[in-house]
């Protein structure tokens, strides 16, 4: 495959039924390109917003990926899945006509906030150097360390009651949140189970569903030679991020590759960011220059630059 060069941020649906490597391939193949990542996968079930990085973008890949999530999710309440989606083996079931919406929504109120979630046994969380879901298959015993999470919103969005309630939420989410253990511990709360029934993402930061591309789209895009249209500069998809904007002297010292001087944690927009949380490092200009983790040491804001997306 020859490298077209393109290099650019694309948001894409991703259909159920395509893993989001499917995804990737099919994005290589369009641009004619072999360096494309993704800031995130989604599981082959699920569909929505895919975030994809060409040629260079890939380096912002990481950075992408911190930025929050929003689904809309189906949960089936009375089953439970050894995967916890409706994807998995049935473990039990049993009807439930007697739960109401306020128990549901008493139940989901104990899961807002900073939380600690244990990820699913088959998801893509590494043990022992290989990959749950991988272990899982082959009938190894798999049991994952609980990881913080934070649930900022949960909406109730449809009910329908019944021996087999459905349940439509819409989720805001921090990254590395599974939707299907929020479905599972959910079940736990109202003690009749639960399972994911069907998902969508509809933001990874601030892409959309409505600013994501089809492959229909992105195909024919290509077929008229317009594909590098639809992406986005690297500069503009990191726009979310707390920003430093740079003296010119900090300027000229991060393009070759050297921290900027230290500063009080009082002035500028990304003062308030946590220890070790991404940001941009802004031109005099305002445009951004070069990706970095930012913290506060001593009382002062200092960043590391990891990356300069402007060189010039």
């Amino acid at each position: 495959m020859r490298d077209s060069g393109a290099t650019g941020v694309l948001p894409v649906v991703k259909p159920p039924g395509m893993t989001s490597h499917d995804v990737v391939d099919h994005c290589r193949k369009a641009f004619g390109l072999r360096r494309v990542g993704h800031a995130g996968t989604l599981d082959p079930a699920a569909a929505g917003v895919l975030v994809l990085c060409l040629g260079t973008a890939t380096r912002i890949a990481g950075y992408l990926s911190e930025s929050d999530k929003r689904y809309r999710a189906e949960i089936w309440l009375g089953i439970a899945s050894d995967t916890h989606d409706a994807e998995g083996e049935v473990t039990a079931c049993r009807p439930v006509e007697d739960l109401s919406l306020d128990r549901v929504r008493e139940a989901l109120a104990r899961f807002l906030g900073t939380q600690e979630q244990v990820p699913p046994r088959v998801s893509a969380v590494r043990q022992g150097g290989r990959r749950a879901y991988e272990r899982h298959r082959r009938g190894e015993e798999v049991e994952l360390a609980p990881r913080a999470v934070t649930i900022y919103a949960l909406e109730v969005v449809d009910w329908r009651p019944g021996p087999w309630p459905r349940l439509l939420l819409d989720v805001h989410c921090s990254k590395g949140t599974y939707i299907r253990a929020l479905a599972r511990d959910l079940g736990e709360a109202l003690g009749c189970g639960a399972v994911l029934g069907a998902l969508v993402r509809t933001a990874a930061g601030p892409f959309t569903l409505e600013r994501a591309r089809t492959l229909e789209e992105l195909d024919r895009a290509a077929r008229e030679g317009r594909a590098a249209e639809l992406l986005i500069d690297p500069a503009e998809a990191l726009s979310f991020l707390p920003a430093w904007r740079l003296s010119p002297a900090d300027a000229r010292r991060v393009r070759h590759g050297a921290p900027p001087a230290p500063r009080g944690a009082g002035r500028g927009g990304a003062a308030t960011a946590g220890e070790q949380a991404r940001g941009r490092l802004l031109e005099p200009r305002g445009h951004t220059l070069a990706g970095a983790p930012l913290g506060n040491r001593a009382g002062k804001l200092v960043a590391r630059p990891e990356m300069v997306i402007t060189p010039s």
